[in-house]
């Protein structure tokens, strides 16, 4: 059922992601019967990822035949070809969760518009939760606005984040990162779904996120979630033009501040001096550091859920 308070392809958008979390749940409840393959060592693709994604595109094409398509599984082999619309499509987010009956896995949709992600939807088909945003127009979970957490602290922060696990992957850096962040924080959480971590980041349930080798349909619904529920997101250096950088991070401003400053050094992306020799760690430089990247985040531009200061405009579709 469409809501007339949603963009009109949010509303798409949003009648293929429930279709795919039914096809989901459905083949939730026989595990056994559901085909698995091996795309690499740990990447898992079922036949339910296939199902999903072939309606979550037959549905926005049957809508929007002159979009281009950007799938996990089928890559650009469907929709129209250099289009200025493109979705971007992970149709279960999650897939070695689902295999093992953790119902911790959604469906990711966002749709970008010369490469700038405008509309994004995650569907949490286990606990049927719906998270929607519109940039400049806010971020929302089913009919609640949502902010991002107001914490300052890093010690009094819920850190979530997704592990290395393909062959290749820079095991060793990811653990000096963990070193790094695990004494200071809080508590560190692993779901093992990048898009579920940064739509409860723009929930406020945690107050930050960070993860390498995450590819753009893992990222691209999760980042504008972030951003119009007034929070940043990007590389580990700070920088907001991450999505095929295979590098993200986000967090309400203060603590995203303090993230750049703590990983900044880790980036592929990041100049020689950042990645110097470690900074001060004590808490109080910490802050002070974050403070000035934030403020250089802000002056880049506002983030996009702050409607006083980036009110909505009308997307040019």
């Amino acid at each position: 059922m469409s809501s007339p308070n949603l963009h009109p392809m949010v509303n798409v958008a949003v009648k293929a992601a429930r279709a795919a979390g039914s096809i989901i749940n459905r083949a939730a409840l026989d595990l056994e019967a559901v085909r698995i393959s091996q795309k690499q060592v740990n990447d898992f693709v079922t036949d339910v990822d296939k199902a999903a994604e072939a309606s979550i595109i037959e549905t926005l094409l049957t809508a929007y035949p002159d979009h281009g398509i950007w799938a996990e599984e089928t890559g650009r082999e469907h929709g129209a070809k250099d289009a200025e619309l493109v979705w971007i499509i992970d149709p279960l987010d999650g897939t070695t969760n689902f295999i093992h009956g953790l119902p911790v896995y959604c469906v990711s949709i966002a749709l970008a518009f010369r490469g700038k992600i405008e509309q994004a939807v995650i569907y949490d088909p286990s606990r049927n939760d719906l998270f929607t945003a519109t940039k400049g127009r806010g971020a929302y979970l089913n009919d609640r606005r949502l902010r991002v957490s107001k914490r300052v602290r890093m010690e009094d922060c819920l850190i979530s984040t997704g592990f290395p696990f393909r062959p290749g992957d820079d095991y060793k850096t990811y653990m000096r990162m963990l070193g790094d962040i695990m004494p200071r924080a809080s508590g560190i959480r692993r779901q093992g779904s990048a898009a579920l971590d940064l739509a409860h980041v723009a929930a406020g349930y945690t107050d930050g996120f960070f993860e390498p080798g995450l590819q753009p349909w893992d990222v691209a619904a999760g980042a504008l979630m972030v951003t119009e529920a007034g929070g940043l997101v990007g590389n580990f250096s700070g920088d907001a033009d991450f999505l095929e950088q295979k590098e993200c991070m986000a967090g309400n401003p203060r603590v995203y501040g303090q993230l750049v400053a703590m990983f900044g050094k880790y980036s592929n992306f990041a100049s020689a001096g950042d990645k110097a020799p470690a900074r001060a760690t004590n808490v109080s430089g910490t802050l002070a550091e974050a403070d000035a990247i934030t403020a250089a985040a802000f002056a880049a531009g506002t983030p996009l859920g702050d409607a006083e200061a980036n009110p909505a405009t009308d997307a040019p579709f």
